[in-house]
């Protein structure tokens, strides 16, 4: 009895992949390449500040004030050595500390919220998510004297706990509505399904809802916890030196002698790293949730 084997497939040869190769390239119209190399010159132009903070960081403050600038030069990790001299630590902490807070509230706050106003449908939803967004609309100097004063009174003036309740107060209408928008693109029939065969509402929203839109949240969660990190004017207003974050370090640099550019360079970068990092890690979880809902 004999048996049949499956032949490996053909490998394929280098001149059919040449072949091919410049088929595809044949086929390239003039206009993709032209909106390609577009593509890069505005890539280019947009990241080249961030790439000209990150090598002055490497420059003496003499390097790093030059005109015309300088660009061959001898790399030193002097500047780092000074920030970290300077008690940069507890401002990273700080910061750190406040946005992590803030994310984990905003989250934890604005997901039932969401829910009540695109599943669930409560009565007055339009009102309540105008009153919502409407908070945004109100200058923060407006209110800051009032914030101010109950910090004081409560005793939580330069504190990290009542910088993340700020913070909280501050993303919670924004996550809202993103977190509603992705709730509203979840299949109806999925939810009608689960609930035919018995699922309760705590049920839906841990075993359906959340993981799917799982990535939405992500989404949500670094956009929060960007803008907890950037925040400066209730940070400035609100701390002095317990709770002081690292928008308000990077402030001491501008003096009435002048800019410290190597030094403020650095600092900069040390500032932007831990963003940098968040962003290429959840980048993934980042362009689902914004994309979640846009192709039906």
């Amino acid at each position: 009895m004999s048996t049949l084997t499956a032949s490996p497939p053909a490998a394929t040869p280098p001149a059919a992949r040449r072949q091919a190769r410049r088929r595809r390239i044949r086929h390239v119209r003039p206009g993709d390449v032209g909106i390609g190399v577009l593509a890069w010159v505005v890539g280019i132009v947009f990241f080249f500040p961030v790439l000209w903070m990150f090598l002055t960081g490497f420059k003496q403050e003499a390097q790093a004030s030059t005109d015309p600038p300088t660009f061959v030069f001898t790399p030193t990790f002097e500047q780092y050595a000074a920030i970290l001299e300077r008690n940069f630590a507890p401002y990273f902490i700080n910061s750190l500390t406040a946005s992590v807070m803030s994310t984990i509230f905003v989250i934890a706050l604005a997901t039932p919220a969401a829910y009540a106003l695109s599943l669930a449908r409560i009565p007055r939803w339009r009102d309540s998510l105008f009153f919502f967004i409407s908070t945004r609309m109100m200058p923060a100097v407006a209110i800051i004297l009032p914030l101010y004063l109950i910090a004081k009174n409560v005793g939580m003036l330069d504190n990290v706990t009542f910088l993340a309740l700020m913070y909280t107060a501050m993303n919670l209408p924004i996550a809202v509505w993103m977190i509603r928008s992705f709730l509203l693109e979840l299949p109806k029939e999925v939810l009608e399904a689960s609930r035919m065969d018995g699922a309760g509402l705590f049920t839906e929203i841990r075993s359906i809802i959340l993981p799917m839109i799982a990535p939405g949240l992500a989404a949500t969660s670094l956009i929060c916890f960007i803008f907890a990190w950037n925040e400066f004017f209730f940070a400035v207003s609100l701390t002095a030196t317990q709770a002081a974050t690292v928008p308000v370090f990077l402030v001491g640099f501008i003096t009435s002698e002048g800019l410290f550019w190597a030094r403020l360079s650095a600092a900069s970068t040390m500032a932007a790293l831990p963003v940098i990092l968040a962003g290429w890690a959840a980048q993934k979880w980042l362009v689902r949730g914004l994309s979640l809902g846009a192709v039906k």
